[in-house]
């Protein structure tokens, strides 16, 4: 049977009745605890209502009451407003900055869900409000890298704890830089730290020397190892995991290692090899065939090399067993500066030969193996000397 026009119902038609306004209005101004709680939760739910469709005036309306009600209502009703508005996009924005600034309590629902706050809403709350405002603002699924940089300016340590255990959270580069130098000092910012995907590489393995150092210091402090032994385990480990996160040091990897390299595996690296090299001129290569006749790695390897007085060279040397007749030419070619001899390498040269004479082989041997390790590993090792009042020995110290 066909239907007349007064039987068809459009089908976008809500055909739910809208609330009552005066019945609204008449809950409104009955002040009892009673009707403030049923009041909320009508006006809740209405907001969170995704199938009924609200005009302009009564959303208006509602959100008239609500905002002045809010501060009257118990602890109990805005708690439960918070939590039905919380997710709810179509809520009222100012009823929810409100909510955002209430007992830590009544706001965590809002602070960690609404999708209305923006970042100045959340920056204020963290500037202005407790901790507990400021550990549900880390813990958000859009944390940008504006209210990143405000939580770690608090600097609680939970509160940026819980901002790093964020995967969601964005956090600048430059944030990430400094809180790797916080890092050092607090303990518990390390092994969040280190899962983040913003560390750099370089970052990422400085950290890693300096936790490794600080351990090194705790095990030395207890039990009776070998200093050299741990340090072989420690670097192990870290190297393992720097090259877990694709940031192994694989050493130089330019054309002059390269043939060091075939060089070294053929007839291997002596002496005399050295000072042809250094001879000819052909510093690139003189220098790869030094790293791996010594072991030392760059930036370490040119300083040897190159800076200070010699006193670090002569050490080495006496370390590698080079006679006292090769050395000494090793000394005056790498005082070249390109284009004449260093005025003062002659007036030098008989101070570092007296050191070359004196220091025992075995000391420069302990000392060479220090220079070995990792430089970031020994740099760390002699900040956490500094910090507990020792006196640390530094790597070009001899």
């Amino acid at each position: 049977m066909a239907m007349t026009g007064r039987d068809r119902v459009p089908s976008t038609v809500n055909t739910e009745p809208n609330p009552d306004l005066e019945n609204l209005l008449t809950l409104a101004r009955d002040t009892s605890r009673r009707s403030r709680a049923s009041l909320a939760a009508v006006l809740g739910d209405l907001f969170v209502d995704g199938e009924r469709t609200l005009t302009e005036r009564e959303r208006a309306l509602m959100t008239e009451i609500l905002h002045k009600l809010v501060r009257d209502m118990e602890w109990r009703v805005r708690a439960r407003l918070a939590d039905r508005l919380a997710s709810a996009p179509q809520a009222p924005p100012e009823l929810v900055r409100e909510l955002a600034r209430d007992d830590a309590e009544i706001a965590a629902p809002v602070l960690l869900h609404s999708p209305l706050l923006r970042d100045a809403d959340l920056i204020a709350v963290v500037q202005h409000r407790t901790r507990q405002h400021q550990l549900a603002v880390a813990q958000r699924a859009d944390v940008s890298e504006r209210v990143s940089d405000a939580l770690v300016e608090t600097g609680d340590a939970d509160v940026i704890v819980t901002l790093l255990r964020n995967p969601q959270a964005r956090i600048s580069e430059a944030t990430t830089a400094y809180l790797a130098e916080q890092a050092k000092r607090v303990d518990k910012l390390q092994e969040p730290l280190i899962a983040r995907e913003e560390l750099t590489p370089e970052l990422a393995r400085r950290l890693y020397w300096y936790v490794s150092a600080a351990l090194r210091q705790r095990i030395l402090a207890r039990h009776p190892i070998p200093a050299a032994a741990l340090d072989d385990a420690l670097e192990t480990v870290v190297g393992e995991l720097a090259e877990a996160r694709d940031t192994a040091d694989a050493g130089p990897t330019s054309s002059a290692w390269v043939l060091a390299d075939r060089i070294a595996e053929s007839r291997g690296i002596d002496v005399a090899l050295l000072l042809k090299t250094l001879r000819a001129g052909e510093m690139p290569l003189f220098e790869a065939l030094f790293g791996r006749f010594t072991g030392l790695r760059p930036p370490r390897l040119q300083y040897a090399l190159y800076n200070g007085d010699g006193r670090m060279l002569a050490v080495i040397a006496r370390a590698m067993d080079i006679a006292r007749t090769d050395f000494v030419p090793l000394y005056l070619l790498t005082r070249y500066d390109g284009h004449a001899r260093q005025e003062t390498a002659g007036n030098n040269l008989w101070g570092v030969l007296r050191l070359f004479d004196a220091v025992p082989g075995s000391a420069a041997r302990t000392l060479l193996d220090r220079w070995r390790r990792d430089p970031a590993y020994i740099d760390a090792i002699e900040q956490i000397e500094e910090a507990q009042g020792g006196a640390p020995r530094h790597a070009d110290d001899v």
